[in-house]
């Protein structure tokens, strides 16, 4: 890996990571169309963990003040680390049953031009949602969000997205629904990362210390703008303001998938 293929990498993870555009879609498609593909699960590891850091920079107090709040058995934490893990299971469960029909799909520019299709749909479905609501989820919500949530390992679908249309669905604040969102993404990330990293190959050198390190920065420090940005879009009401965007990509996805085959 070259420097200019890990800065362009680590801009794509950072971004897409977090805003509800799909990054696994962008990597998929930037991989077909101009051939720089993520070498290695090694450094598939090292951008997710990057990106962690993002939300821990962000959501970190949060994470630690609720986990400390659990630990004392405060009601309302243990609630709602209740509900988190209620909305992880789903995610977690097609994880694990159906990865060889997730990576099968990772190989189809058809199923990516879909997926940013879909999250186009759940994101313009909350035009009209106001920024106040409930500042956690029912049960029932919860479920629901952990459903949307399930579709997100497909290429193109979003999982910002997804979750935080579905939080504002059930009635969720703007702010309360990202804060969900984020928070449930801090173990499901780790958790992948793990899973990654049985398969990594640890050779720093073949792959490129300086790209790797510059790669990761990039990913951090982008990821940390893309959740401030996307909370700022969700306080104005205008979260739905990314659909367009996913509909043009999902278009000239398909497009190129038919013209190249």
């Amino acid at each position: 890996m070259n420097l200019w293929q890990g800065i362009l990498l680590g801009l794509v993870q950072g971004l897409t990571e977090f805003l509800p555009v799909s990054s696994d879609g962008h990597l998929a498609v930037i991989g077909h169309v101009t051939g720089v593909r993520t070498p290695g699960v090694f450094v598939e590891v090292a951008l997710h963990v990057a990106t962690l850091g993002s939300i821990l920079v962000v959501y970190g107090g949060r994470f630690w003040r609720l986990s400390l709040d659990v630990l004392r058995r405060q009601p309302d934490a243990l609630r709602y680390a209740g509900l988190l893990i209620v909305a992880m299971i789903p995610a977690g469960l097609v994880g694990i049953f159906l990865e060889d029909l997730i990576a099968r799909a990772f190989d189809s520019l058809w199923a990516a031009g879909v997926g940013f299709l879909v999250t186009a749909a759940f994101l313009w479905s909350t035009k009209g949602k106001g920024p106040e609501g409930a500042s956690q989820p029912t049960l029932g919500g919860a479920v629901l969000i952990g459903l949307a949530q399930a579709l997100a390992p497909l290429p193109g679908v979003s999982r910002s997205g997804t979750t935080i249309s579905s939080g504002l669905w059930v009635g969720l604040g703007a702010v309360a629904a990202a804060d969900f969102s984020f928070l449930m993404a801090i173990p499901l990330i780790a958790g992948a990362g793990l899973v990654e990293a049985r398969h990594a190959s640890v050779d720093i050198g073949q792959v490129g210390a300086v790209p790797l390190l510059v790669g990761c920065l990039v990913a951090f420090s982008t990821g940390v703008f893309a959740i401030r940005f996307l909370v700022a879009m969700l306080r104005r009401g205008r979260f739905y303001a990314f659909a367009p965007y996913c509909v043009t990509v999902g278009i000239l996805t398909l497009l190129y998938a038919a013209l190249h085959g």
